[in-house]
């Protein structure tokens, strides 16, 4: 009954070490955001984080706790304003329910829309209360590459930096946007996805990197790899 309470047990099984994992995915983008408070840090990077579908009180796709809420709550303690953008292949929709009211979260989500997971994510969900326009949806078809999702992304990251000026800005970096994932349905090249993070990056603000999807693993293993050169500013 309680697993039923809290949506576990059906695509969020309970496993041996659940409970650790939780602890090191969570505790993990926690830390981070505390490294960036203290300036001990300029980028952080969680990718055992990223678990963007869980809710307060409900595990979903995957997501058992959601690290990445835990780790903007720690860096609203220090920043008046966090850029949350989301570049994996589905909708933040647990972060963007967390922050939905409020004005001091920016929440921008690219995903594929439309009988897909988990359902959410429409371009007219723009937030409410506080928070109305602080809710940003960016659908999209299938087979998105890499200039396509460049020509959207540059463009409406540039807008957002302009007009929501954070001090902080936190990346979720699914990798199942990535060409020939499992389950994602889009186009990207690991370069692709990584031009993100390069984009991002520039703006030299104190900047949290967290995994997320990916279910093709030798593409995730090579996407983050590459995406901690970038970070780093070293080529690999």
């Amino acid at each position: 009954k309680q697993m039923q309470r809290f949506n576990v047990g059906e695509d969020c099984p309970v496993f041996d070490g659940l409970y650790e994992f939780c602890q090191l995915s969570a505790g993990g983008s926690v830390a981070a955001a505390v490294k960036l408070n203290k300036q001990a840090s300029e980028i952080c990077i969680n990718w055992g984080g990223g678990l963007h579908h869980a809710k307060k009180s409900e595990a979903s796709g995957f997501c058992y706790v959601n690290d990445i809420v835990l780790g903007i709550l720690e860096l609203l303690k220090y920043h008046q304003r966090v850029l949350y953008i989301d570049i994996d292949v589905h909708h933040g929709d647990g972060v963007e329910e967390a922050f939905y009211t409020t004005d001091r979260v920016m929440t921008v989500s690219f995903h594929k829309y439309g009988e897909y997971f988990p359902g959410t994510g429409d371009l007219r969900d723009i937030g409410a209360g506080k928070g109305k326009y602080y809710a940003v949806n960016i659908p999209l078809r299938d087979g998105m590459d890499d200039d396509s999702y460049e020509s959207i992304f540059v463009p409406i990251i540039s807008k957002v930096m302009e007009t929501f000026q954070p001090s902080a800005v936190v990346l979720q970096c699914g990798a199942d946007s990535l060409t020939g994932d499992r389950l994602g349905c889009f186009n990207l090249t690991v370069k692709g996805h990584g031009k993100c993070v390069e984009f991002v990056k520039k703006y030299n603000l104190p900047f949290m990197m967290v995994g997320g999807g990916g279910y093709t693993i030798r593409n995730v293993s090579r996407a983050w790899t590459y995406e901690t050169s970038v970070a780093l500013g070293v080529d690999i």
